[in-house]
This record gives structure tokens, C-alpha cells and sequence, in this order.
């Protein structure tokens, strides 16, 4: 079961895309900087994989040596009588060479695989820590998609081109200069011939690398596009259909799609290049190698072994500079993935509350705002300039007023979601900022108006995060909510798993929650727009049941629908953060003010 997983996603607006391209980061060492001191307790392994890589390289090197002594052996011994001993043990020589180079590929290989994993868990485990230490006001103004791209898409990116790139880069600076130094150690005139030949070729792989580049990542673009699209009409297909906007729509996928395929048809094309190209070189190398390796055996100042040998060393030598190239461009994907990454990682977290021990052992629900003053953090505009009010235990107060008002923003800093600008907020007496947030959290049951359900059984969802809760407390709380009869119909009853494939309508999901929040018996509620995707007749049931629920226990109800709290002890009546109105339904009515304009406007019509 995963709780943590929300089983009916929004779809992603215009361009948001079924994946997330790392674009160039913005400080690419200090990018990298960062992801070299979070590997630091990898440091041994990711050494061994460096010395692996290395030496598994140094022997794939002296392979060719050995080539031309083979080579010469044999040519030697074509008049002479070809020397057996001699042959195999040189042959025996390279298997052993091949051979710890091979296993030294593998061991490094197995190396890096540990450590990238090991790395993606460990910063997977750091963002899922953060997660729940970052303030409520991130998420305001940071979207969930884009939390997700860091846990799923960053994560696995760092993993992966890490993986590629590290050992490719180490494996290709050791091969060019081991070559280098290979070819200049056995004959200057043919390392000079292979260096030139293979120059020419790059200069025009560097040409294809730079315009190709760009067509990459206009595909990439164009593809979110399309995948963003897609995604947007299909979660909102009936829509589509109701305003019959299919050509409308065609036409705009149609647009997308065609700017994908040009894109990916010339980012394709050129790529495609790039093989044929690498074949050019390492063909024309040999041939340049051969002709003046000819020339140079026809004036004795080589042997024919120096050419089979440089042979193998022309392919050697090329190979590593296109390996290279894609190294140091997957190193920066590498890098502005781990920018976002440790940009989430760094962002300011909610103060350390280790310290307090301010709790309220036998609840009775007194609550008391004391000139409370809020503003949002990355705003300097006050929400909630001087709220004040009491609230005795076991009232039930409703909050009501336009969009805006600050309804919502109020029972959050009673939840401590937020931090109060001044002022103070007393539960029992206690001042919650004396309290653990976690401690002000297990005083309240809250019902929000959008829903949450995770994939598992219908039983789980309800007895969420309490372990002491039987099955005859669910069917209780189902049986309060008008549910129990609907959860009796399934095939699996209360066991039955709610995923993808499970339909439940808005007013399903709403009850669910609810019952949920009365199985929680918190001695305190908070019911944020609690009914408002019920139709009337759930509505009436919910009602008793929530009259029931709130019985002796200190209630905060947000209602745009005032008909649901007539009977509430006390409404108060908020507009730009501060209290207009305050007094039970008749009084409010009788008085004839905002009160009264909001409640006659919603049954002008009856």
C-alpha cells in the first residue's frame, strides 16, 4: 500500500509534459560542487571505480604492443620458421591483459551501479525528510508537479548520466592520453599521421554536435508540448465534447505535433550522421596509417608490426573524443538536475522545535485569538490585521464571508500552518507557538473541502495513520455518514482497493473523508467547506451526523452554504481579515447587515 499516493492526479496544464527536461544550469560548478560533497560518503567506492576504470584502461592500451610483437614474431618467422614458444606466450600475455580489463570493466561497473542507486535512495530519502520540514507557504507558491519532477525526473537523471558519464569520462581521458603516449613511444611520424587524419574528421563532428544540439532540445520542448497537450484534453475530454472544440483541439495538436516532427526529424537526422562520420574516421585513419606506414617500412624505419599496431591505436585514439563530447554533455544535464535538486534541499525550512514541551494534557477546547496579525511570507501585504475573539469549549463556530476574507487562512494559523506576524492564539489556556506544530496538529480533526485518497482498501483509507481502530469503528463512522450501505455492495466490502479503476463521485470521496475524521475522535474539528460536493439530501444526513460529531467538542466550520450552520453558537463574519459581524443566525438576520445581504442572496429566488 502506498500512502502517499493520490489516486486521481490533475492533469497538467498547457507544456507541462510527461517529463521534465533539465535545462543548462545556471552554476554549473557550483552544481556540481554541491553533488561532489552529497557523494562524500561514496567517496571510497566511487575512488575504486575511478582506479578500476583506470587500470582496466592502461591494460586495454598495452593490448596493441603486444599486437606488433605478435605481428613481428610471425612475419619474422614466415622464412625463418615461426617461433611457437614465443607466439603463445605473447598470445597468453594478451588474454591475460583482456582479461583484467574485462574484469575490471565489470568490477567497475558493478561499483558505480551501487553508488549511483545507493546515491538516488539517499537523495530520494533527503527530499521526502525536507518535504515535511519545508512551511506550508512553499507549497503556495511552489506547484506539486514540480516537487514531484525533483523526486522522479532530477533524481533519476543525476543517477543515471552519473552512471554513464563519470566512469565514460575517466575510461576516455585515460584512453586518449595512454594512446597518445603509446603512439609517440612507438613512432612519432605514424602518432603525428593518426592525429592529423582523426583532427580532420572532428572538425566536422564538432559542426554536426553544435547545430544538433539545439534540434535535441527544441524536441525536447515540442514533446512536452504534445505529451502536455494530450494530457490536458484527455482528463478534460467530456468538456472537449460538450463545447465541441474536437476541431479546435485537432488543430492545436495537429500544430505541436508537426513542430515535433521537424525538430526530431533533423535532431535525428544529424545524429544519425555521427556513426557514419566515426566510421570516416576511424577508415580514413587506417588508410592514412597504411600509406605512410607503407612508405615508412619501405625505408626500414619501421617494422610491419608498428602498422597492425597502429591499426588498433588509430581506433583507440578516436573513439575517446567523441565519448568525451557526450561525457561532458550529459555532465551538464547532470549538473542542472542537481541544481533543482539541492535548490529544494537548501530552501528554508520551519524553525527547529525541539525545545518545547508546552503540551495540554485533558483537553476542554477553550480557544482564545488575541489580536492576531498574519501576512504571507513572500508578501508584505497583511491578510488578518487584528483578530480577537473567544471561544468557549464545546461551541460551534462558523466562519463565514466572501472569497478571499480570509476564512480559510484563519484555521490554518489556528493549526499552526503558518507563523503568526503578532499577536497570540491560547488553546486551554497553552500558547500554541509554546507548543510542537505536531502536538497543535493531534488537537484537531479537519475535513478540507478537496478530498485525498490513497490506493488501498477502503478500510485504510478511513482508519488513516491509527493503528487502534477496529473494523466495527470504520462501519460506525460509515454507518453516521450514510456510507455503510454503499461499502456493503461491494464484492470485498470494506477491503475493497481504491485505485485507478475504482470510480467514486466527489460526493463519495467527501463522506469517506469525513468519516475519517470522526473515526480520528480529535477533541477538536475543523470543517473547511465540508459538504460542499454533496447533493441536498447527503447534505441533510451529513448534518445530524456532523451534529452529532461536534457534540461536546469545540468545532471550526467554513461554509459558503449558510443554510449548514443555523444552529452554530457563534458565526462570525469576516471581511479583508477582519471581523465585521459577530452573533448566532437570528441575531446576525435580525441586525439586517453583510450577514443577512449574504444569506438572502442565496434564497433570493425561493
Amino acid at each position: 500500500m502506498s500512502q502517499n499516493r493520490q489516486m486521481h492526479r490533475p492533469g497538467r496544464g498547457m507544456g507541462g509534459g510527461g517529463m521534465h527536461v533539465a535545462e543548462k544550469p545556471k552554476d554549473f560548478k557550483r552544481a556540481m560542487h554541491q553533488l561532489i560533497l552529497f557523494c562524500k560518503k561514496f567517496g571510497f567506492w566511487l575512488l575504486a571505480a575511478f582506479v578500476c576504470a583506470a587500470v582496466s584502461t592502461v591494460f586495454t592500451i598495452l593490448g596493441p604492443d603486444k599486437l606488433r610483437d605478435l605481428t613481428n614474431e610471425i612475419t619474422a618467422g614466415i622464412v625463418s620458421g615461426i617461433n611457437t614458444d614465443a607466439v603463445l606466450t605473447i598470445c597468453f600475455t594478451l588474454v591475460i591483459y583482456y582479461s583484467i580489463s574485462l574484469i575490471l570493466g565489470i568490477l567497475q561497473g558493478v561499483i558505480m551501479t551501487n553508488v549511483t542507486q545507493g546515491l538516488s535512495k539517499d537523495l530520494r530519502s533527503a527530499i521526502s525528510v525536507k518535504i515535511n520540514k519545508l512551511p506550508i507557504w512553499y507549497y503556495n507558491k511552489t506547484t506539486f508537479g514540480d516537487v514531484l519532477s525533483r523526486v522522479t525526473n532530477d533524481v533519476d537523471t543525476i543517477g543515471d548520466t552519473m552512471h554513464r558519464s563519470v566512469i565514460q569520462l575517466v575510461s576516455a581521458v585515460f584512453m586518449f592520453f595512454g594512446s597518445l603516449i603509446m603512439m609517440f613511444r612507438t613512432n612519432w611520424i605514424m602518432a603525428l599521421t593518426a592525429i592529423i587524419s582523426s583532427l580532420v574528421g572532428f572538425v566536422f563532428i564538432s559542426l554536426i554536435m553544435g547545430k544538433s544540439q539545439h534540434y535535441f532540445a527544441e524536441r525536447q520542448k515540442w514533446l512536452g508540448q504534445v505529451n502536455g497537450c494530450v494530457e490536458e484534453v484527455y482528463s478534460g475530454h467530456n468538456i472537449v465534447k460538450v463545447f465541441n472544440a474536437e476541431r479546435q483541439t485537432k488543430q492545436e495538436f495537429d500544430k505541436l505535433n508537426g513542430k515535433l516532427y521537424n525538430s526530431d526529424w533533423k535532431s535525428q537526422f544529424l545524429s544519425g550522421l555521427m556513426m557514419p562520420i566515426m566510421n570516416f574516421i576511424g577508415n580514413f585513419g587506417y588508410v592514412c596509417v597504411c600509406v605512410v606506414g607503407a612508405v615508412l617500412t619501405m625505408n626500414d624505419m619501421i617494422d610491419f608490426g608498428v602498422i597492425v599496431a597502429f591499426m588498433v591505436y588509430v581506433r583507440l585514439f578516436t573513439n575517446p573524443l567523441s565519448q568525451m563530447a557526450q561525457a561532458f554533455t550529459s555532465l551538464q544535464t547532470t549538473a542542472a538536475a542537481s541544481e533543482r535538486v539541492f535548490e529544494f534541499l537548501g530552501a528554508e525550512e520551519m524553525s527547529d522545535e525541539s525545545e518545547k514541551t508546552a503540551k495540554i494534557d485533558n483537553v476542554k477546547g477553550e480557544v482564545v485569538f488575541d489580536h492576531v496579525r498574519f501576512g504571507y511570507e513572500d508578501s508584505d501585504k497583511i491578510v488578518i490585521h487584528d483578530f480577537s475573539e473567544h471561544v468557549l469549549p464545546g461551541q460551534k463556530i462558523a466562519i463565514v464571508g466572501p472569497t478571499g476574507a480570509g476564512k480559510t487562512t484563519m484555521v490554518n494559523l489556528l493549526m499552526r500552518f503558518h507563523e503568526l506576524k503578532g499577536g497570540k492564539i491560547f488553546i486551554d489556556g497553552v500558547n500554541t507557538a509554546d507548543m510542537k506544530r505536531s502536538d497543535v496538529h493531534n488537537l484537531f480533526g479537519m475535513v478540507l473541502q478537496d478530498t485525498w485518497l490513497f490506493e488501498g482498501t477502503l478500510f485504510e483509507n478511513i482508519a488513516y495513520c491509527r493503528q487502534d481502530v477496529t473494523l466495527e469503528d470504520v462501519r460506525r463512522a460509515c454507518v453516521a455518514v450514510g456510507l455503510d450501505h454503499f461499502i456493503s455492495t461491494l464484492p470485498h466490502g470494506y477491503q475493497t482497493v481504491l485505485d485507478d479503476k475504482m470510480n467514486l463521485s466527489a460526493g463519495q470521496k467527501q463522506l469517506l473523508t469525513i468519516a475519517r475524521a470522526m473515526v480520528q475522535n480529535a477533541p477538536m474539528l475543523i470543517l473547511d467547506e465540508a459538504t460542499s460536493s454533496v447533493d441536498t439530501r447527503t447534505e441533510e444526513l451529513i448534518q445530524i451526523a456532523m451534529d452529532k460529531l461536534t457534540q461536546g467538542r469545540t468545532s471550526f466550520v467554513i461554509a459558503h452554504r449558510l443554510s449548514t450552520i443555523k444552529n452554530a453558537d457563534k458565526i462570525l463574519v469576516i471581511k479583508d481579515g477582519d471581523i465585521i459581524e459577530s452573533g448566532t443566525h437570528d441575531q446576525l438576520l435580525e441586525k439586517g447587515g453583510f450577514y443577512a445581504e449574504l444569506y438572502n442572496s442565496q434564497f433570493e429566488s425561493a
